[in-house]
């Protein structure tokens, strides 16, 4: 009988221990609790992986159900010992079509990069989930890995859509991790992004106000952000000019020959920006008319013409490569294109029936809906007391600094601290003023994607951002 008793203790106390042990998985005090849907999406180690410290997670959510419509996601939390602490930041890369997995998780602002042989990944000491917890959306579906069992989705589809699977996104995103919903939500991003993010915090605005559980919205930034037809299009041609880019004959005639208000332009005009890169331009990276072009395994190097060609839909007439480097690019589409990485990641569940891209052609050239101008949404954004913070690279001349300027310049807000250069490590890292409702900022020497070109100077402006101060006017 004692025997028995002995064993039955036994027994008992191993079940304990057990029990223990599995609640452990799920409750941690430095995480929060972990529910198990969002355990099925943890992410235990990606191929290649330094050790770190913070928590990663990866999947899918259905944004419509009907048709078997679903976005990817990845969720790197914040590098310090209390993430909960943090808030959440959603990162949005534009195209329309490109993968944020591709550029703001692996070139900007996510905690890896990846090593040239696509071998592996090596970490970047300015990663902003030092600040924040940071969840990077490919969207819409058709982006990296996000899919849609209805294909003709590939082929109509735009601002719209977008923002409202995005919406969709996000609430379902929250339920399956609880420990976020009360969490401060900001929404980052850059070039076709300042049509995504200011139109997804439009749709979190209506939706907070007939809703139980709202999203605690706090504020966005975008940065070299599409943002008015007419404006982008005059501040571009000014800054292609401004830069010697082109002659004073192209630019008069641009000028004089192109509605900039109209998506769609004549023969004449077209030809003009034919004549203006093809003739003019010459073998230059449009995205940092400063950095040397990447270098082809022969030693050549990469002409515009050979690049993926990409158009935003507010400027047809612009023949645009499809990021900045695609040196760079070629690593992600090699390290996110390997089968145990897609393992590792919960991605591809479906079997896509073509490879990952870091931008989806298909859908940039089927974009048919896009709004002429975001800016009546930023008076929305000011009315309802969002921290809204707009930067620019200054050696951009996709979307350029002159564009933004001119575009902002249309809000005609009162100046609350006037222009003034701002530092990091003792050196100006660009110019700022900061308006009522809006603070803009420039980042000296940065191409399009800033966290790429500056590390440094765009983690100081992320968190001035977050804390809601001023940048620094001296370091």
């Amino acid at each position: 009988m004692v025997t028995v008793m002995v064993k039955t203790q036994s027994t008992l106390l191993l079940i304990s221990m057990v029990s223990v042990l599995l609640l452990g998985l799920f409750i941690s005090p430095s995480h929060g609790s972990v529910n198990e849907d969002e355990e099925a999406d943890r992410i235990v180690s990606l191929p290649g992986q330094p050790k770190v410290s913070f928590q990663q997670f990866s999947g899918y959510v259905t944004v419509n159900h009907k048709v078997g419509r679903a976005l990817f996601y990845w969720l790197t939390e914040a590098a310090v010992k209390d993430p909960l602490s943090k808030p959440l930041v959603i990162w949005l890369n534009g195209g329309p079509g490109c993968s944020s997995v591709a550029y703001g998780a692996s070139e900007e602002i996510g905690p890896f990069r990846i090593n040239k042989t696509a071998s592996g990944l090596y970490l970047n000491k300015f990663s902003w989930n030092s600040e924040a917890n940071l969840l990077f959306l490919e969207t819409p579906a058709g982006v990296g890995f996000s899919y849609s069992n209805r294909s003709a989705d590939l082929f109509d589809t735009g601002d719209g859509r977008t923002a409202k699977d995005s919406l969709n996104f996000i609430i379902g995103w929250l339920d399956r991790f609880p420990r976020y919903k009360n969490r401060e939500v900001y929404l980052t991003g850059e070039s076709y992004a300042g049509h995504y993010v200011p139109q997804l915090a439009k749709a979190i605005i209506i939706y907070n106000e007939n809703s139980k559980h709202p999203i605690n919205l706090k504020g966005i930034m975008v940065g070299n952000a599409v943002t008015d037809n007419y404006y982008d299009n005059l501040g571009t041609v000014t800054y292609w000019w401004s830069h010697a880019m082109i002659s004073d004959k192209t630019y008069k005639q641009l000028i004089h020959t192109c509605d900039f208000r109209n998506q769609k332009n004549s023969d004449e005009c077209e030809s003009l920006y034919s004549y203006a890169m093809d003739k003019e331009f010459g073998n230059i990276d449009q995205y940092n008319i400063y950095a040397p072009p990447c270098n082809n395994s022969d030693g050549s190097t990469t002409s515009m013409s050979t690049r993926q060609t990409m158009r935003l839909p507010h400027r047809p007439m612009f023949r645009q490569i499809s990021g900045y480097d695609p040196c760079t690019e070629k690593y992600a589409e090699l390290y996110y294109n390997r089968p145990e990485v897609q393992k590792a990641f919960h991605a591809n569940i479906t079997k896509i029936p073509y490879k990952w891209t870091a931008c989806s052609e298909v859908l940039n050239r089927n974009w048919n809906d896009t709004d002429v101008s975001v800016l009546p949404i930023y008076k929305d954004m000011i009315a309802a007391g969002l921290r809204i913070w707009v930067f620019s690279g200054d050696v951009d001349s996709v979307v350029p600094v002159t564009a933004t300027r001119y575009s902002l310049a249309q809000l005609k807000l009162a100046i609350k601290i006037p222009w003034y250069p701002w530092y990091t490590k003792k050196q100006v890292g660009g110019w700022t003023e900061v308006y009522e409702g809006l603070t803009f900022a420039t980042v000296r020497g940065a191409g399009h994607e800033v966290p790429l070109f500056k590390p440094r100077a765009a983690l100081q402006l992320f968190k001035s951002f977050i804390k809601g101060k001023p940048l620094p006017k001296s370091s």
